[in-house]
């Protein structure tokens, strides 16, 4: 049992870290400018982690059974359904007209959904690494942990932006960080036996086209609808970058 404790509860920080994003709701500030420097900077955030971890994970896993025009033929089709998901998601979510902005409020709601889907393989990693290599899944808790805190932003400031309800914006973004110790359990419970690098690689795929998705056709177009468009760019390239960073030195 202390054997699973160790990989749960790091899978648990890893998780409990995208509520630290919640807490730029409570700095009293132009909620305009919060929500679109917000937005910008997980957008960088997203399409960094994308290129930079999501993918060259997803081919050293691939690769390992698979020749490169075949590894490149499944990332291709990964992604493909990735995006597919996503537009299939976004037509779901309910427009929300009694609210001032319910555009905002909609990359709220697609951040929880993308999140919660990229959270659940996440946990899986973690809790699956951990409890073969403590100090790999420790590594792998911290990397997780510093790119889920812009995550929590890209839910709870929209949805706050747009309902002016701190416990919205708090309940939403717990809900994706439930995600993280919900893949620990399946990991443990169902897929520990059955899970094959094939299977994580394409995971991993579909995870970047969603992620892409989210953040070139969601959170990055909505932070350009306000004022000050240089600034906004500049806070999305600091977001992609502080990803790039931690992607290389951690």
């Amino acid at each position: 049992m202390n054997q699973l404790l160790i990989p749960f509860t790091l899978t648990i920080i890893a998780g409990l870290s995208t509520m630290i994003g919640i807490l730029f709701i409570f700095i009293k500030c132009d909620i305009d400018k919060l929500t679109k420097y917000s937005l910008a900077f997980a957008s960088g955030v997203m399409i960094s982690v994308s290129i930079f971890e999501l993918i060259p994970e997803s081919i050293k896993l691939l690769i390992k059974s698979n020749n490169k025009n075949t590894c490149f033929l499944y990332i291709i089709i990964g992604i493909l359904i990735g995006i597919i998901t996503s537009l299939l998601i976004n037509k779901l979510i309910p427009e929300n007209n009694s609210l001032k902005k319910p555009k905002i409020y909609r990359v709220g709601v697609f951040s929880m959904f993308a999140i919660i889907i990229h959270n659940i393989p996440e946990g899986i990693a973690t809790f699956l690494s951990s409890t073969t290599n403590i100090s790999l899944g420790i590594a792998l808790t911290t990397a997780i942990a510093l790119h889920n805190i812009p995550e929590g932003i890209s839910i709870s400031v929209p949805i706050y932006s747009a309902t002016n309800s701190k416990k919205r914006a708090v309940g939403y973004t717990l809900i994706s960080t439930l995600a993280e110790p919900l893949g620990a359990l399946l990991g443990l419970f169902f897929l520990k036996p059955i899970i094959t690098d094939n299977i994580m690689g394409f995971i991993l795929a579909i995870i970047t086209g969603i992620m892409l998705y989210i953040g070139i056709f969601q959170l990055l177009p909505n932070s350009l609808k306000y004022k000050e468009k240089p600034k906004t760019i500049i806070i999305f390239l600091i977001g992609f970058l502080f990803m790039y960073i931690n992607v290389n030195l951690i």
